[in-house]
């Protein structure tokens, strides 16, 4: 086969049918770039998701008291007290493959600072945390030793919270706010982190003794997590291997015996997360192979469709609003404690806890508000109790009723509700009286 012949027929050819050669160029290039594209969109969420993981800590490792169980059996009371004080000092001790360990425990509540009272969480740790989690105080100085073994009200706070709570531009250091009815003096404040890409803010947070938590807020003695760091990523399995064993040991479990605690690690969590974006990168770009095998424009698809996404977020945008606006309306005039005493007998009849009131109320209308709502119960009630447990199962059971027709039917252009919202809401209400039912007769 002479090559040289071949070349001069194609280029011929070419030049022949300059228009349909420019045609057959131009959607080669086109099928590649997608394909080039979705690759590129795959590896970039993986590189955004291993950033993460390692700002949070690549080599942490979390342990909880309780065995490794899962399909939604509830822990005993025993299990979830298995962590003592003596297994985070016998980590720190006798580990090789451990850099920094500290007790854990957290409460969430409110930071109350004059008027202001916003809602979130005080973790009570030792100094090692910082190091672990990778926080850094911009302003001040972190409490001490001494503090810790005193038992001291002092803490670190986040930015959020300074944003929150000193509405007025002052600074934080020095200043004395309460959380719950312990009052806290703050001693620093930790450099901004951001949102993580689970969507959490890592600002929302205080940060105190855990000698202080435990005796002060909590009134236990066990720890509720156990946080380490490995020397590196490259030691985690080793760092594991050895708190298990010391874990074991103090805890007198036989050979036989499962454990009575868990250990997870960040690498664990970068492992499954990175899995997981492969996976897509390979199915989309599988995607867009399929398309340029059967001679689909990808790249012109994947305009039109986001054109056509910004064509229904402009149609829904005026029903999403006037819902929003609803929810902050009933919030902000004091109809929802009036809704709530009135509704309280009713519930108190029907075997669903009245404190639950504001939560059934919201809960047809904002996802969101309707978390505030579920989470203000379980910081009131605490999530072991019937109140918080009632409304743990209320909001995985119901829908934000009003919220999904503004969006999906606003989206598909539907306007005939007569007999959607009734049958919507009636599924809503067997919801909450299903939930209310079963925490009552099987928790």
């Amino acid at each position: 086969m002479n090559f040289t012949n071949l070349f001069r027929i194609a280029v011929k050819a070419l030049s022949n049918n300059k228009l349909r050669g420019f045609l057959t160029m131009l959607g080669i290039i086109i099928g590649v770039a997608s394909v080039i594209t979705m690759l590129a969109i795959g590896q970039g969420s993986k590189r955004s998701i291993q950033a993460e993981i390692s700002e949070m800590g690549s080599n942490m490792i979390m342990i909880h008291p309780g065995g490794d169980r899962r399909g939604g059996v509830q822990l005993s009371a025993d299990d979830m007290q298995s962590l003592k004080i003596k297994d985070f000092e016998d980590i720190r001790a006798d580990t090789r493959y451990v850099t920094y360990v500290s007790p854990a425990v957290n409460s969430s509540g409110q930071a109350v600072y004059g008027a202001n009272n916003p809602p979130t969480t005080v973790y009570g740790v030792n100094l090692d945390y910082l190091d672990i989690r990778r926080y850094k105080v911009a302003d001040g100085d972190v409490f001490t030793e001494h503090d810790i073994k005193t038992a001291a009200k002092v803490c670190l706070i986040g930015r959020s919270v300074v944003d929150e709570l000193f509405t007025n531009g002052e600074n934080p250091v020095g200043k004395v706010i309460r959380f719950g009815t312990i009052p806290f003096r703050i001693v620093g404040v930790l450099e901004s982190k951001g949102y993580n890409s689970m969507g959490m803010d890592q600002d929302d947070l205080i940060i105190a003794p855990y000698t202080t938590v435990q005796k002060r807020i909590l009134a236990i003695t066990h720890l509720q997590e156990i946080v380490c760091s490995a020397l590196s990523e490259v030691y985690t399995d080793d760092a594991i291997g050895e708190i298990t064993d010391i874990l074991r040991t103090n805890h007198r479990l036989k050979a036989d015996d499962d454990d009575d605690f868990s250990i997870r690690s960040q690498q664990e969590l970068s492992s499954m997360l990175t899995s997981t974006t492969d996976m897509m990168t390979v199915l989309l770009a599988a995607v867009a192979a399929w398309g340029v095998r059967r001679k689909v424009d990808v790249y012109t698809a994947l305009t039109d469709g986001a054109a056509e996404g910004l064509r229904v977020v402009l149609r829904i945008c005026p029903n999403l609003i006037a819902l929003l606006s609803a929810v902050y309306m009933l919030r902000a005039s004091g109809a929802l404690d009036f809704f709530t005493s009135l509704l309280a007998p009713v519930l108190t009849a029907i075997g669903i806890p009245p404190e639950t009131a504001p939560l059934l109320l919201i809960r047809p209308l904002s996802g969101s508000g309707a978390l505030a709502a579920g989470s203000e119960l379980m910081a009131a009630y605490g999530v072991d109790s019937t109140v918080g447990r009632t409304a743990a199962v209320m909001l995985g059971c119901t829908e934000t009723t009003f919220y999904t027709i503004a969006v999906y039917f606003g989206a598909a252009g539907v306007r005939k509700l007569r007999y959607t919202i009734p049958a919507a809401l009636t599924a809503d209400l067997a919801g909450f009286l299903a939930a209310a039912w079963c925490v009552r007769f099987f928790f």
